[in-house]
């Protein structure tokens, strides 16, 4: 199985793809989703849609997860990124792909075992799980995160 962590943001989105088979995870692939931030917002989005659909089209993961979106000071900052992460929700669902969503406790809690683990944590986390991924941005490590919290959880309830 194939999974997709997103780690959804408008100017720098990660993802990662990982083979879950058991307990057993294999890391596939992972990059950077850039948008122009002078750009207009629609050619953002769009940036977005075009960038994740790529990444289906080549890899084509079974599953896709994306980490909550956790409500920022700035009311302006946190519509902007409800937006980009409208579009990160419905790309995977438009190719047919389940689309599961993780709290970042969750997330974090599942990779290092506290659910308050700091940038640096999960990404020293993430390369111990999966070697084979070398170096990576943070953004990269945390969609590489969300998958691996998927595999963990896929098919369980625990809403």
């Amino acid at each position: 199985m194939e999974i997709l962590g997103i780690d959804p943001a408008l100017q720098k989105t990660g993802w990662g793809i990982i083979e879950s088979s058991g307990n057993s995870l294999k890391f596939i692939a992972s990059g950077l989703i850039k948008t122009k931030p002078k750009s207009p917002m629609a050619e953002r989005l769009l940036m977005l849609h075009h960038g994740l659909i790529s990444v289906i089209d080549e890899y084509n993961p079974q599953e896709s997860a994306i980490e909550e979106t956790f409500v920022n000071k700035n009311p302006a900052s946190s519509l902007k990124l409800g937006q980009a992460r409208g579009v990160l929700l419905c790309v995977p669902a438009l190719k047919g792909l389940t689309v599961e969503e993780y709290s970042a406790n969750k997330v974090k809690k599942s990779v290092v075992g506290t659910g308050h683990a700091s940038k640096d944590q999960i990404g020293m986390m993430v390369k111990t799980l999966l070697p084979a991924c070398g170096e990576i941005s943070e953004d990269e490590a945390d969609a590489l995160a969300v998958a691996i919290t998927h595999a963990h959880y896929r098919g369980i309830s625990y809403k």
